[in-house]
Formats: C-alpha cells, sequence, structure tokens
C-alpha cells in the first residue's frame, strides 16, 4: 500500500472496508487480542505514511459515507466521517447553505480533514477545529465516546493525524450560501503584505481570498497575482449561480502542468496563461460552493520515474516580504523542479494540541516534482529542510500531513506543544495500538 506520493509503498496485513460501526468495533478489539497495529485511511491525499503501517490493519473509511442529519435553523450537519466535502456540498446546496471551512478541493474526507484540521480560502473563519460542535471517537480500548470542545482529547483529535481512535460521525457549523464577485490583480510581491492588510482584511465585503506567485524564471518569487471574492450587491439573483460546476478542461491543464514539469519555457507559458485567466475572469459572478470546488483531477499525475508532492508553510503576514526574499535566495542555488505556490490567508488559531496558526499567516502550498531514485529523494529532502528553516526563522511553521522531510528538531520549534501531544497520545493509547510513519518518525 502507498499513498498519493507514491514515495513509501508497504506491505500491509489488512484493508477492512468499514462500512458499518460494528465492523470497525470487532477490528479495533481483534487488534488489541492480537496485537497487530492499526491505520485509519480516507482518500489517502497525505503524503507522509500517515494512513498506513507495515504489518498493520488499515480501516478504509471511505464506504462509511452517509449524511446523518441536517439541522437548518442552526446551520448544522452531522456526517459519517468516510463522506467527501462533495457529498456535504451536493446535499445543503439545496438548501442554500455551504460549508464554513475546507480545502480548496471538495475530495477529501470530512475524518481526513478533521485529522490534519484543514483550511481553506474564507478569511473570516480559521482552521476547521472552529467549525466542529462534536465528533463521536471510536477509542484503542473498542469503546465510543462523543468529543466536544471542552473535553481533552477535542485538541488532540482534530489535527492528530488518527493517532486517538477512529472518528466516527462529526457534526459540523454550515453558513449560507452567498454570491461574488472575482476580482483579480497583478503585483509585486514587496506590496502584498500591505495590500492583503488594507483591502482585503481591511474590506468586510471581501469574503475569500487566493494568490499565487511565480515560479517561472523570469519573476521568480517576485511577480503575484491575487483573486478576491466579493460579496455581490444582488444576492437574490444567487439561484442563478448556484448549480454546482465538475472538473473542465482538465486533459488541457494536465498537458499544461506536464510542460511545466519538463521545460522551462513551459513553466513560464504556465505562469502567463493562469494569470491571463484569471484577470480575464475579472467581474465573474460565482457562489460559495463553487468557489469551494475548486478542479482537482488535473493534479493527477502518473509517471515510472518521478511524482508530485506537496510541501506547505505558514508565516506571520508582516514577516512575508522579508520571508519571500530569504526563500529566492535558498533557492537560487538549487535545482528543485518547484511548479507552483499558491497562498492563502490562515487566522491566527492555537486552540488544537499541533496547531500551525500561531499568528495570523499567510500559508504558502508548494507543488514539487520530484524523482523516486534514492539521490533524488535525498536531494529532495536537504532542500525541504532549508526552506523550512527559513520559515521557522520568520516565527512560521510548516504542514504535517507531507512527506516527514524534516528533522525532529524542526518539528519540535514549529510545534511547540508536540511534547504534550505524544504525552496525550501514550496516556490515551499506551499499547500504540493506533499507528502511522508520521508518528514512529516524531515521537
Amino acid at each position: 500500500m502507498t499513498d498519493v506520493s507514491r514515495l513509501m509503498p508497504v506491505k500491509i496485513k489488512q484493508t477492512v472496508k468499514g462500512q458499518e460501526e460494528e465492523t470497525l468495533i470487532d477490528t479495533v478489539k481483534e487488534a488489541n487480542r492480537k496485537n497487530i497495529k492499526i491505520s485509519i485511511a480516507g482518500a489517502q491525499h497525505s503524503m507522509g505514511g500517515h494512513t498506513y503501517y507495515e504489518d498493520g490493519i488499515v480501516l478504509d473509511m471511505t464506504g462509511y459515507n452517509k449524511i446523518l442529519s441536517l439541522d437548518q435553523e442552526k446551520k448544522t450537519i452531522r456526517v459519517q466521517s468516510g463522506a467527501t466535502w462533495n457529498d456535504i456540498q451536493k446535499y445543503v446546496n439545496p438548501y442554500g447553505l455551504a460549508v464554513k471551512v475546507m480545502q480548496s478541493q471538495n475530495i477529501f474526507t470530512i475524518g481526513g480533514s478533521l485529522s490534519a484540521n484543514a483550511h481553506g480560502r474564507d478569511i473570516r473563519y480559521g482552521s476547521l477545529i472552529d467549525t466542529v460542535k462534536s465528533f463521536r471517537l471510536l477509542k484503542a480500548d473498542g469503546t465510543i465516546i462523543t468529543v466536544t470542545p471542552k473535553d481533552d482529547l477535542f485538541t488532540a483529535v482534530i489535527g492528530g493525524y488518527g493517532l486517538f481512535g477512529v472518528i466516527l460521525d462529526v457534526t459540523l457549523e454550515l453558513t449560507d450560501d452567498e454570491l461574488y464577485v472575482m476580482k483579480t490583480e497583478k503585483m509585486n510581491y514587496s506590496t502584498y503584505s500591505d495590500y492583503f492588510s488594507k483591502h482585503v482584511k481591511g474590506n468586510p465585503d471581501v469574503r475569500m481570498h487566493l494568490a499565487r506567485i511565480s515560479t517561472a524564471k523570469k519573476g521568480f518569487l517576485k511577480d503575484m497575482y491575487v483573486t478576491n471574492y466579493v460579496l455581490a450587491d444582488h444576492h437574490d439573483q444567487l439561484p442563478s449561480y448556484s448549480d454546482l460546476k465538475e472538473d473542465e478542461y482538465t486533459g488541457a491543464t494536465k498537458f499544461a502542468l506536464g510542460l511545466s514539469r519538463q521545460y522551462e519555457w513551459g513553466r513560464n507559458w504556465l505562469w502567463n496563461t493562469q494569470q491571463s485567466y484569471f484577470l480575464s475572469q475579472n467581474g465573474t459572478e460565482i457562489s460559495r460552493n463553487n468557489v469551494m470546488r475548486s478542479e482537482s483531477k488535473f493534479l493527477e499525475y502518473e509517471n515510472n520515474d518521478n511524482t508530485d508532492v506537496l510541501q506547505e508553510y505558514f508565516v506571520p503576514v508582516k514577516e512575508y516580504g522579508s520571508f519571500i526574499d530569504d526563500l529566492r535566495q535558498t533557492l537560487s542555488d538549487e535545482d528543485l523542479n518547484l511548479l507552483n505556490i499558491t497562498i492563502r490567508y490562515v487566522q491566527k488559531n492555537e486552540k488544537a494540541d499541533l496547531s500551525y496558526a500561531k499568528d495570523d499567516m499567510f500559508s504558502l502550498v508548494l507543488l514539487i516534482n520530484e524523482g523516486f531514485s534514492k539521490e533524488d529523494q535525498a536531494d529532495t529532502a536537504r532542500i525541504i529542510r532549508r526552506m523550512t528553516d527559513v520559515a521557522i526563522k520568520h516565527g512560521g511553521s510548516y504542514y504535517l500531513p507531507y512527506m516527514t522531510y524534516q528533522t525532529k528538531a524542526q518539528m519540535r520549534q514549529a510545534y511547540p506543544k508536540s511534547e504534550a501531544f505524544f504525552q496525550k497520545k501514550r496516556t490515551y493509547d499506551p499499547d500504540e495500538r493506533f499507528m502511522n510513519y508520521f508518528y514512529q518518525r516524531y515521537k
């Protein structure tokens, strides 16, 4: 078994499809009797062995995906953890409701998203932990408890990468669907922090925000464009825009991304094409639910020699310009096949034990093409550690669902509450029944 990165294939003992609660309980009890490790898998888009372990049992939760209830008045929904954001969107869209916080793509399971404490594009809401009312958890001893924000396990399980038990179902806060107008403009990186503070955070009508910085040779880590989703004046026209969109132009986008992996001119062309497209969309009206359905199929990539991986860094808003200068200098003498950088905003939120947002942060998501050879992996790991040092130097951190290339020391610096987190793991799961390679690496 492996995950989407295909960099860490291992032989597991068994995959159990968790479609019924009793099956999940019986599997945990059997694993206790036979002393077998358990890992929990959803869509498996993490990249560091978070969802499996050698000779262990993998609980495949994707079939445990029912929508259990919707409260329109309270704007809450209760779903099983194998449901995806797409499942929720399709269910709530007819009621004029929408998700508060989720990733840019809707392909991820709810359980996996909670386990990574995901964040998204909405600048008013922070991390996913703020939208969770409660969840039921199947613990290592085979018992089930309900966990709420006042409970000790709440801050460990959310952002805890499946190490404390199986999230069975979750009650989430929703919000109203809205109609937005897209507004895109170009700028230099040096003006971005001030621009964001004045024209994005300072404008109550801006609801969502996304930016990109160039990885092309011309304008490398200098040229940017930003897209704001601004509340439309005529909300009554929302029904005309509420049909949910699906992926379009997948083949063309895949082709362009393929050129950028192989050729410098391809990367320049992709940057110019992306920027021109978003500028051409100025004034386009789009529903909130459709903004939160970013295309994902074009990212599917299979090659025998290389793969695409993600890294994500969080940097305080006020440090952004100097961080980019240091990052550019760091990469100037490196041969890193860096395809894309997307930027979002994340509010300060230290509720989760493994909180990545110790300040108001910009999140920079890096798409990197990496070879399968041991030499290529070692070189990529070395460069990623250098970039991590730059983020930490500027008071930042990095996101944990990806390849575990960072050292233990870097992990402890980026996550100062990590030792308390691991101690909590030992308290609630002393036999380490729930296991993965992330925990093995950093415990």
